[in-house]
């Protein structure tokens, strides 16, 4: 066992154990085993880093045994500079997690927490899995403990938010394996991706394969116009379900179009660009427009999240490395600073009991120190520079700036509605006098929520400061990449 299966397994088991314990096992202790199992699960990943090698594209960690040889289904994984980060990502995001749900979460913590932890396993597969059928499964089955997180420890309508989001992402995925098992056989009888990105593909087959893929990718994303299941789930979510939500799962689509449609099918991908690219650029603007009249902040930050995503895909479609690689730095910053504003709302919702921005108004005055924090990841939701949300923003904004000035244009006014709808909400909720008796009997982040908050902060200014290393890791595979998505395969 490699660190790639251990990475993935290592939280599986741990949440395996919580669920074998007994009802009358104390929630304290169930607690404990839980963050055990979050931070040794955060610490396996770190060797992927520590001795990742850079300056090639090649797969490493690779881990292959043969899984289902009637239809050559293989136990195949690996990661290159397109993957670790997001494998480091997913296991520091559910220790945060963990921690953030310690004394919120009172009933069925045993399975609450060991949903998160087996989600989080699932989750690595994805992005380790290098067997089409593997992808497919781990791709799946993180809707499972998503599903059951948000139906049974949501709000008011959880079971209505839990089956949009069950029924939206499964029927997407559906035409993804119709596509997997084409591949398939015109493969010869693989189910091998790196084999699927060298072999030759009709014109015609690329085009009906691309949108195949697109039904699963874009609504996980999620793209306008099939974001619509997103705020619904957001709102009835629990915090840590919305946490995870937008700082991991909304990336597995947009890996899946790095993974799949640009390598296997460029051809497709460079024809319907300019669809993506249009999509993309009214997710930006449009969905941005949207966030500003909203007046629950969850339904903000959930739009948000939309327009933020519609970066990354408009940096994936332009075709350049500065734009590839601004998408990629976009989609793991944009998973520190969404985790953090969800989990901004949550310290709040857990003591007013309310997400509307009209129930606040002067938190600053009972509040100071998670004000600052919140002050910082409100910024960073601009991009504002020196903070996490800039880098990625700034490359893609560059990268079209490259391909078409007006391209370039049109995205940079994200930066203006992002500043609009967070700042407005910001000083709605924290400054001005108190604005009601809730307010006024806040008390102030206690050392568990200073914690799980100073994390995030940390982050936030590390790779809005210092993104070198993740750049570093991905540069031969983003190069790769642009090789691979600029050449024809028409056979």
């Amino acid at each position: 066992m490699g660190w790639l299966s251990l990475a993935i397994w290592t939280p599986i088991i741990f949440g395996a154990v919580l669920l074998a314990l007994s009802r009358e096992t104390q929630a304290m202790l169930v607690r404990w085993i839980a963050l055990a199992g979050s931070l040794a699960s955060f610490l396996v990943t770190l060797p992927l880093y520590y001795n990742f090698k850079l300056g090639t594209a090649e797969m490493q960690f690779v881990e292959e045994a043969s899984w289902i040889k009637r239809f050559n289904v293989n136990y195949h994984l690996g990661v290159d500079g397109l993957s670790v980060w997001f494998i480091l990502l997913t296991a520091f995001i559910t220790v945060i997690v963990v921690i953030a749900g310690w004394e919120v979460i009172q009933r069925k913590v045993n399975q609450y927490m060991a949903a998160f932890l087996i989600l989080s396993g699932l989750m690595i597969g994805v992005f380790a899995a290098l067997d089409g059928v593997l992808f497919y499964i781990f791709f799946e089955a993180t809707l499972i403990p998503m599903y059951l997180i948000i139906g049974i420890w949501g709000g008011p309508n959880k079971i209505y938010a839990a089956f949009k989001f069950f029924l939206y992402t499964l029927l997407g995925s559906l035409l993804t394996l119709v596509a997997f098992i084409y591949l398939y056989t015109h493969s010869g009888g693989s189910f091998d991706i790196l084999a699927w990105q060298s072999m030759p593909i009709g014109g015609t087959a690329q085009t009906l394969l691309f949108f195949a893929m697109f039904a699963a990718f874009a609504v996980k994303v999620p793209m306008w116009p099939v974001h619509t299941w997103l705020p619904d789930v957001h709102v009835e979510a629990p915090t840590g379900g919305s946490a995870v939500l937008a700082a991991i799962m909304l990336k597995l689509g947009a890996y899946g179009f790095l993974r799949f449609s640009l390598p296997i099918l460029p051809d497709a991908s460079r024809e319907w660009a300019g669809l993506m690219i249009a999509l993309s650029l009214i997710a930006v603007i449009y969905v941005g427009l949207v966030a500003l009249v909203q007046q629950d902040m969850k339904k903000l930050v959930a739009y948000s999240s939309v327009a933020h995503m519609g970066f990354v895909t408009l940096g994936f479609f332009i075709f350049s490395p500065l734009g590839i690689a601004g998408g990629l730095v976009q989609m793991i910053s944009h998973g520190f600073v969404s985790g953090a504003m969800f989990l901004c709302i949550g310290v709040l919702y857990d003591r007013v009991h309310s997400r509307e921005i009209a129930a606040y108004g002067g938190v600053v005055n009972t509040m100071p120190r998670f004000t600052a924090l919140a002050l910082l990841f409100a910024l960073a939701n601009c991009g504002m520079p020196g903070t996490a949300g800039f880098v990625g923003e700034w490359m893609v904004i560059l990268g079209a700036v490259q391909a078409n000035f007006w391209l370039g244009l049109l995205a940079a006014t994200a930066l203006i509605l992002g500043a609009a709808y967070t700042l407005w909400m910001f000083k709605r909720v924290y400054f001005g006098a108190v604005a009601n008796d809730h307010v006024r009997a806040l008390a102030d982040i206690n050392s568990r929520e200073f914690l799980m908050l100073a994390l995030l902060a940390i982050a936030v200014l590390w790779m809005g400061l210092y993104p070198k290393p993740i750049t570093d890791v991905m540069d031969a595979s983003v190069t790769q990449l642009i090789q691979q998505a600029t050449a024809s395969k028409l056979n």
